[in-house]
C-alpha cells in the first residue's frame, strides 16, 4: 500500500468505507451471501477483482455469517502473461486458491475472423471453464467483479446493438441452473475502484486480448457515459436506480405484463366499485 499523509489515510479510509457499505448493502439486499457458502471469487488481476476480493475479505472479518472466500485465476495461455504474479500476491495475503490452466487464448484467435473483436466468445468459453470449476471445488457461490458502470454499459449495449432491454443483475442462476453469480461490486463506481486499487497497490496484469482491441462497442458506450456524467453529474447514479425500479406496466413487453387482459382487470375493478352516491341513496 501506498505510503500516505494523515490527510490521505482520512481520505483512504472513507472511501474504504464506502466501498464496504456499498458491498455489504449489495450483498444484503439480494442474499448473495449464506451462513455456510463457499465462495468463488474469481480474480483476474485487475483493478475490479483485486478490489472484491479486498472488501470480502474485509467483510468476512466482520459478517454475521460464516462464509468461505477461495480466489480463482483462469490463466487462459495469453502471451506473455506473467504467471508468477497472482500466486505470489495470494500467498502473501493468506487467501486460498486455485489457478485453473485452459488455453482459451488459442481457441479465441482461431475462431474469430480478422478485425472482428474477441470478447463475446472469450467471454463464453471463460465462463463455462470457471463455473464448471465451481462446480467441481464445492463453490455454492461464484463472485464476479462487475460494476455499476459495466451494469449501465450492458444495459446501453443490450439496447443500443441487441434490441433488448436487460443488464447484469447483481444476482443470478446460470443458464443451466447449477451456479449462483453474484456481484458484490453491483452498487460502486468504477472511480471508487480505481482509486482504491491505485492506493493499495495492487499487482495489476493488464488484459493483451480485448483490452486493446479498437472500436469495441463497450468502449464506445463507455466514453458515451463518461460524457454524460461529465456534463449531468449524479446521471449514472439516476440512471442505476432505474434499473433496480422497473415498472412492467409501462414498458411493452407482452410476457411481462398482461396487456389483453385490462379490459377484465377494468370490469372487475368497476363491479368491486363502491359508489358514494349510491351508498348515501340507500342510507337516506
Amino acid at each position: 500500500m501506498l505510503e500516505l499523509t494523515g490527510t490521505q489515510k482520512r481520505e483512504f479510509n472513507k472511501l474504504q468505507k464506502r466501498l464496504r457499505r456499498q458491498v455489504g448493502n449489495a450483498i444484503i439486499d439480494y442474499g448473495m451471501i449464506e451462513h455456510g457458502d463457499k465462495v468463488m471469487v474469481c480474480l483476474s488481476g485487475g483493478k475490479d477483482s483485486y478490489t472484491m476480493l479486498e472488501i470480502l475479505r474485509n467483510l468476512q472479518r466482520n459478517a454475521p455469517v460464516d462464509f468461505e472466500l477461495v480466489a480463482v485465476n483462469l490463466d487462459q495461455k495469453q502471451p506473455g502473461f506473467p504467471e508468477h504474479v497472482l500466486p505470489e500476491y495470494l500467498e502473501s495475503i493468506g487467501v486460498p486458491y486455485h489457478i485453473l490452466e485452459r488455453d482459451t487464448y488459442s481457441v479465441v484467435k482461431e475462431k474469430t475472423p480478422e478485425g472482428k473483436t474477441t470478447c463475446a466468445l472469450c467471454s463464453r468459453l471463460r465462463r463455462g471453464s470457471l463455473y464448471g470449476f465451481a462446480e467441481e471445488i464445492g463453490a455454492t457461490k461464484v463472485a464476479l467483479g462487475h460494476h455499476r458502470e459495466d451494469i449501465l454499459e450492458t444495459l446501453f449495449l443490450n439496447m443500443f446493438y441487441g434490441g433488448t432491454l436487460k443488464a447484469m443483475p447483481p444476482k443470478l442462476l446460470s443458464d443451466d441452473g447449477k451456479n449462483i453469480v453474484i456481484r458484490p461490486l453491483a452498487y460502486c463506481k468504477e472511480a471508487d475502484i480505481a482509486e482504491f486499487a491505485r492506493l493499495m497497490e495492487f499487482p495489476i496484469i493488464p488484459c493483451n486480448l480485448c483490452g486493446s482491441q479498437p472500436n469495441l462497442q463497450r468502449q464506445v458506450v463507455k466514453e458515451m457515459l463518461a460524457d454524460w456524467e461529465r456534463k449531468h453529474p449524479g446521471r449514472l447514479e439516476t440512471m442505476f436506480k432505474a434499473v433496480t425500479n422497473v415498472a412492467p406496466s409501462q414498458l411493452a413487453d407482452r410476457d411481462l405484463f398482461d396487456f389483453q387482459g385490462l379490459e377484465a382487470k377494468r370490469d372487475t375493478l368497476q363491479a368491486n366499485r363502491i359508489d358514494a352516491f349510491d351508498l348515501l341513496a340507500r342510507e337516506a
